[in-house]
């Protein structure tokens, strides 16, 4: 494996540190990430797999035994994320997944569309089914009802989908996120949405990284969304853990507060009766281990002790 390659001048930036350009051509040529052929989509290699693995480790230590633990799919139910406001939100970032349904006629006008190279998508139909745009949206239907007293703690992990093609190494449309979600009293919804974020930046420090809170807001759509993301920001609802890539400063980690949106959307109430409120504390996998290998250098085996220690003991 290519390690620590020394950047000439017009590759650092100001601070010194290595250009996310730079970074970027050294993370190619060592081959632990490799193009797919399209932007936003990475092969990864078993490098980069032994780092996320290692990263998901220690979010799951991080919870020490206090959540029940779900995998869930990069599919979603097409009324999940539709209840969850997410289409209507992010409608830039959806992905719709479309399947042959159609006669034996219309298969032939779809293998004369494929011979011709025109769109042969356009006789496929929706499926009841979307990208997961979200590892947490899989917990909500879970929750609808009556909570249990203390309300529900769930683990989820996943791959997700957001339409945001980019060459850029940090933007992956194919990605992993990890999240810590909390259902249940809104004091208590808060409590973990602070507790959480304090505990996964520890975390994130602890592995050598240089990462600080950033009050944030989501990207929404359309001319309501600058509304929308300008009062997500006002209630402070939603933080940022902020970690170098190269030069470019990105969010590795949230922690997000969605007050009773999701427990109206899916009728989950507490026990003693009223609408829950949830929060959720989300490490990208991905971004993670992109900020480490910034940090540390390509040759996981020369990292710092501490640091593979605290991944791989």
């Amino acid at each position: 494996m290519t390690a620590h390659v020394t950047l000439g001048t017009r590759e650092q930036a100001r601070d010194g540190a290595p250009t996310l350009e730079a970074f970027s051509r050294q993370l190619l040529a060592s081959g632990i990430l490799s193009p797919s052929g399209v932007d936003g989509v990475w092969v990864r290699s078993a490098t980069f797999e032994r780092i996320t693995e290692a990263v998901q480790r220690s979010v799951t230590a991080l919870g020490r035994g206090r959540y029940e633990t779900i995998q869930v799919p990069p599919v979603i139910a097409r009324a999940t994320l539709e209840r969850a406001g997410y289409v209507r939100s992010f409608t830039d970032l959806v992905g719709s997944v479309h399947v042959f349904r159609g006669s034996d006629q219309q298969h032939a006008d779809l293998l004369r569309r494929c011979d011709a190279g025109t769109d042969w998508a356009a006789v496929l139909d929706p499926a009841d089914v979307m990208l997961s745009s979200a590892a947490c949206h899989h917990v909500y239907p879970m929750c609808a009802g009556r909570l249990p007293p203390g309300g529900r703690r769930v683990e989820v992990r996943g791959e997700c989908f957001r339409h945001e093609p980019s060459s850029q190494v940090t933007r992956h449309r194919s990605f992993r996120m990890h999240e810590l979600v909390f259902v249940g009293e809104p004091v208590d919804a808060l409590t973990h949405r602070d507790a959480g974020l304090a505990e996964g930046l520890e975390l994130l420090s602890t592995l050598g990284l240089t990462v600080e809170a950033a009050a944030a807001n989501d990207p929404f759509f359309g001319r309501a969304g600058a509304i929308l993301a300008d009062g997500q920001r006002q209630d402070a609802a939603k933080y940022e853990g902020v970690a170098p890539v190269g030069d470019l400063p990105t969010a590795i980690m949230s922690a997000n507060y969605a007050a009773e949106h999701f427990g109206a959307a899916f009728a989950i109430a507490t026990a003693g009766g009223v609408v829950a409120h949830s929060s959720c504390v989300a490490f990208g996998l991905d971004r993670v281990a992109l900020a480490l290998l910034s940090a540390h250098g390509l040759d996981v085996d020369r990292w710092p002790v501490g640091v593979r220690q605290r991944l791989w003991q």
